[in-house]
């Protein structure tokens, strides 16, 4: 799946993971694991017969800060073993992107990728824009952290 959106709706995150890709891909792509690394997803409720791959549906309870909601996912793109795409369908929509890397030397570059649309009570866009965007950048370099301990390395996030 490529992204292509403005810079200005746009999220990117990486970490390098002491691991290699197939590793951490068995762990990735189990969307229901996806709480224990990502501190904004408190529960996934599966909307669909499959758990994993293109047509997969899934309810994700998001909490950032004082806001809590439900995004509403659909995995779009499936790679196995290198890429997960979904879109989002809930108050927030857009679409995100998972990819990752072997460098040929044990560890695995990840890559996030989102680009989101806010709801008018979120002041839209210039909500994203103003705030939005750093607030879930911090957020989600959280996240990649935790994923990265997840397989114990030392490993830097960007």
């Amino acid at each position: 799946m490529t992204i292509i959106t403005s810079p200005w709706n746009r999220i990117v995150s990486r970490v390098v993971i002491n691991a290699p890709a197939d590793i951490v891909w068995e762990y990735v792509r189990d969307i229901a694991t996806h709480v224990e690394w990502m501190a904004d997803a408190e529960s996934i409720t599966f909307t669909s017969p499959t758990t994993h791959g293109v047509g997969t549906t899934f309810d994700c309870v998001t909490k950032v800060g004082p806001i809590k909601l439900i995004d509403k996912m659909q995995v779009d793109s499936w790679d196995a073993g290198w890429a997960m795409g979904v879109s989002h369908h809930g108050l927030v929509r857009g679409v995100g992107e998972f990819t990752l890397a072997n460098n040929g030397d044990g560890t695995t570059t990840f890559t996030w990728v989102e680009a989101l649309r806010f709801p008018w009570w979120l002041a839209g866009q210039m909500g994203f824009v103003v705030g939005g965007r750093w607030v879930l950048q911090a957020v989600w370099r959280g996240n990649l952290r935790r994923l990265r301990d997840h397989f114990e390395v030392g490993a830097t996030t960007h």
